[in-house]
């Protein structure tokens, strides 16, 4: 099972985060390729407003790429058998019912159907200095940064009600990453894997929220902009 690998305690996980939207079917095949060379062990594909052909990004990625590749969902309509696995997300920092429980209802019977291995996971939006496109798609609002107390409840209400993962989030673009205090504070009282993605740019950004506690640093921009990045992050993923 895929969950098994993601869950390895023994060490630490890069995965890398692609937006189908931000690249071509050649750009695709390229960091695909990239990947695959200096030993991604994952890649997360999603967003949260997706125009193009999912399914068919997923399958230019496995051209490529023969590790898993895990939808990272924001909408039921991004729901396709192609990917290994899913994060069957929970936004469990915010108060709008169709994103902590809604569309879930609506997509469960399609992914039963797909035969996916589903990942429950509770998703934590982290305020990152801007707006994100999670943040207003999904209408509700970040826990501040400087609130570690709420960002620690929240995630022990996600363990305790049977999340597998938890993935605390600053949204794509975000001017800062996770304060490591939130993340140690939240590893410290939480036994289940921690993901942390959003404002990782450079190789003392991912060492730092490794040191902090994070199981799997998620990125993404950083490496849209400058995809050599990957190989010197993967040189120093523990």
């Amino acid at each position: 099972m895929i969950y098994q690998q993601l869950s390895n305690h023994k060490r630490k996980h890069l995965a890398l985060l692609i937006d189908p939207d931000k690249h071509t079917p050649d750009s695709l095949i390229a960091i695909a390729k990239r990947a695959e060379s200096c030993g991604v062990p994952f890649i997360f594909i999603g967003g949260s407003l997706i125009q193009s052909d999912l399914a068919q990004a997923v399958r230019t990625i496995k051209t490529q790429f023969t590790r898993p590749v895990i939808l990272f969902p924001g909408s039921v309509n991004h729901v396709t058998p192609e990917v290994d696995a899913l994060l069957f997300l929970s936004l469990i920092s915010g108060r709008n019912a169709e994103f902590l429980i809604g569309n879930q209802v609506i997509a469960a019977p399609l992914i039963k159907q797909a035969g996916i291995e589903v990942i429950p996971t509770g998703y934590i939006l982290v305020e990152g200095g801007a707006s994100t496109s999670v943040e207003y798609m999904s209408n509700t609002r970040p826990i501040p940064a400087a609130k570690t107390d709420i960002a620690v409840a929240t995630a022990l209400a996600g363990e305790m009600l049977g999340m597998k993962l938890l993935y605390l989030e600053a949204g794509s673009g975000a001017v800062n990453s996770v304060p490591s205090a939130m993340i140690q504070a939240i590893k410290l009282q939480c036994n289940i894997p921690l993901i942390v993605g959003g404002g990782i740019r450079s190789v003392s950004d991912l060492q730092r929220v490794f040191a902090a506690g994070a199981n799997i640093a998620v990125v993404g921009t950083s490496i849209e902009k400058t995809p050599e990045l990957l190989d010197e992050m993967m040189k120093v993923a523990p």
